[in-house]
């Protein structure tokens, strides 16, 4: 497979990526940990009682408010879905939101969760009277930035203004969806609405709130979304709401849309948004409450689903378009490029590691890592644990040892040891030595920030993961890639690819590890290779290599996909949640249509 091809399967993934990012919001979820039930609990009993219950509610009205047993051990839920959806869509929509909060928040009595079109929570206490939940608030933002920002603010904060009018005080749906016209090329659409047991200056004060909080983080962007417990809005510069929604127009907006306008846009006034009015119950009081939040103006996808989040607000970056199209570009001329001067830089083959490899004898080892107490324990790889040794020199090093209950055992330890002394590159581990006495012990060099996984996945450590780094992290992984499958004397195929295998060093710079289920490439084809048994991680394993035990280099490059996927939304491929019950990755419509293309040769 050629460096175009990488970056051609690249590209594609992160196009359907961008249009996955486009048509979804990120779901959120909020479940303190300060109050849990057990298992089997009268709380759990009247829980499950509950959520039947209060989704057939919400489905046949488009909001409820429900409870099931009584004091101390009852429940209080409340579910909403967007007006503008199907009942199809909201029951689908809270049957995910149902899924989430039992996978997330199994034990929480305080439990909430935002989707697509959709919202769910469930309380041991009454929704009206929870200060916490009246000021939780949760911001996402497209960051792309608009032409003409002081228009476009303008524009967005009357069109929002005349919604959150038309949804508190002309209609009892409390519902509004709207648009107005920025330039020739470019719309903007607002929704908002309000949850049905408020009164209209509850609905106004809460809608106000979130607008206030938009202006103050994001209002020169794209787009945004800010959702509370009893509201939410959201503008964006596409179409994301169902168009096909019976209307009535507001108030026309200003005239001051139509002065000065950009290259390119019209000269005419905007013409009035349309707003949805559906019918619907009447509302009751209920105080919105008030808010203080700190905004973070760079913070990607980190999900934190187990701490409670009122402390501040985490303004969620959903990846523009056209950060992906640069991103492709970037990584399209890089590979290229990269398969040009690997070719002229390895003519002759790769020099074997071998030769430059040190015989360690077992002594020298214990000393190293203190006779491999659990101090020096980083953790556990494949084969065993791992220590992290300091030699007489200084060197810190990273000493793997081999089980006795290991699945992998001695034959693949040997594979793993075989390959890498074979292979030099900076985006590999390198092997610095190996003990061959009683007991087998490959020497490697020790990367101090352990394995991506260790902090791609952890709430407080993820943050040291900006877009520079993880595109570099990307960057790093194909590299690497690519001299596995082209650069090399030897054509090895990995087929354990995953973030708990790739390693970073200190400066975050990526390098794949693992080796022991690799294989080695010999059909020229590399079609027609088969294995006697399927090996690798689940939700990382390519469908046709599952299916038929046939690997190749497109065995790894599927791997590759996911793990981008993973990077870029910082979320595990198990997290990913598509129609229905189904959670993988593999259920969501972009992805099904990329394996298609794959398994045609289409990429």
């Amino acid at each position: 497979m050629h460096a175009w091809n990488y970056s051609r399967i690249l590209a594609q993934l992160l196009f359907l990526l961008s249009l996955y990012n486009a048509r979804h919001t990120a779901s959120w979820e909020s479940c303190p940990t300060d109050s849990n039930f057990t298992t089997n609990s009268t709380y759990h009993s009247n829980l499950n009682l509950l959520l039947p219950s209060l989704t057939s509610a919400t489905v046949s009205s488009g909001f409820a408010n429900r409870s099931a047993g009584s004091s101390p051990d009852q429940v209080f839920g409340q579910a909403l879905c967007q007006l503008d959806v199907s009942q199809d869509k909201c029951q689908a929509c809270l049957a995910t939101a149902v899924d989430t909060l039992r996978s997330r928040c199994p034990s929480a009595k305080d439990a909430a969760t935002w989707g697509d079109h959709c919202f769910l929570a469930y309380s041991n206490t009454t929704f009206s009277n929870d200060s916490d939940k009246s000021s939780f608030q949760q911001i996402l933002v497209n960051t792309a930035e608009v032409w003409e920002p002081s228009r476009f603010v303008n524009l967005v904060e009357e069109l929002m203004n005349a919604l959150i009018n038309w949804a508190a005080y002309k209609t009892d749906s409390m519902f509004a969806i709207g648009q107005a016209n920025f330039t020739s090329l470019t719309d903007l659409y607002g929704l908002v609405q309000c949850t049905r047991d408020q009164s209209d200056d509850d609905c106004f004060q809460c809608l106000r709130q979130s607008l206030a909080s938009m202006q103050s983080c994001c209002w020169r962007n794209q787009g945004g979304v800010a959702l509370k417990y009893k509201c939410f809005l959201r503008y964006e510069t596409y179409s994301y709401y169902n168009m096909s929604v019976p209307t009535s127009p507001l108030p026309a907006l200003s005239a001051a849309f139509s002065s000065a306008p950009p290259p390119g846009a019209t000269a005419n006034p905007p013409p009035p948004p349309a707003v949805v009015d559906s019918n619907s119950s009447s509302s009751s009081a209920r105080d919105a409450g008030e808010f203080q939040r700190k905004y973070s103006s760079d913070v990607v996808y980190c999900f934190n689903s187990g701490k409670k989040q009122n402390s501040k607000i985490v303004v969620t970056v959903v990846i523009p378009i056209l950060g992906t199209v640069m991103l492709v570009a970037a990584l399209s001329i890089f590979l290229w490029r990269t398969k040009i001067f690997a070719r002229k830089s390895n003519v002759g083959g790769a020099k074997s590691q071998k030769a430059n490899s040190v015989l360690f004898d077992l002594e020298t080892l214990k000393v190293a890592t203190n006779n491999f107490s659990d101090a020096n324990k980083l953790g556990e790889g494949g084969f065993g644990p791992v220590y992290k040794g300091v030699l007489s020199d200084g060197q810190e090093v990273a000493v793997k040892r081999l089980a006795r209950s290991s699945q992998q055992g001695f034959a693949e330890l040997r594979n793993e040891v075989a390959f890498v002394a074979k292979l030099q590159h900076r985006n590999l581990v390198r092997l610095i030595g190996f003990c061959s006495a009683e007991e087998k012990l490959p020497v490697y060099e020790f990367l101090p920030n352990t394995s991506l996984d260790k902090i791609l996945f952890d709430p407080t450590k993820c943050g040291q993961l900006n877009w520079e780094r993880r595109y570099k992290i990307i960057e790093g992984i194909a590299r690497g890639l690519l001299y596995l499958h082209e650069d090399s004397r030897l054509r090895i195929i990995h087929r354990d690819l995953k973030p708990g295998n790739i390693l970073l060093d200190q400066h975050m710079n990526p390098k794949i590890s693992d080796f022991g289920l690799s294989k080695l490439l010999v059909d020229q084809d590399r079609s027609k290779e088969s294995a006697s048994r399927i090996v690798g991680t689940n939700g990382y394993i390519a469908p046709g290599y599952a299916l038929h035990r046939h690997f190749s280099d497109k065995s790894d490059v599927y791997s590759f996909g996911v793990l981008v996927l993973e990077i870029i939304t910082g979320r595990r491929i198990s997290e990913f949640r598509g129609s229905g019950h189904r959670a993988n990755l593999q259920s969501y419509e972009a992805f099904p249509l990329f394996t298609r293309h794959s398994d045609r040769g289409n990429l």
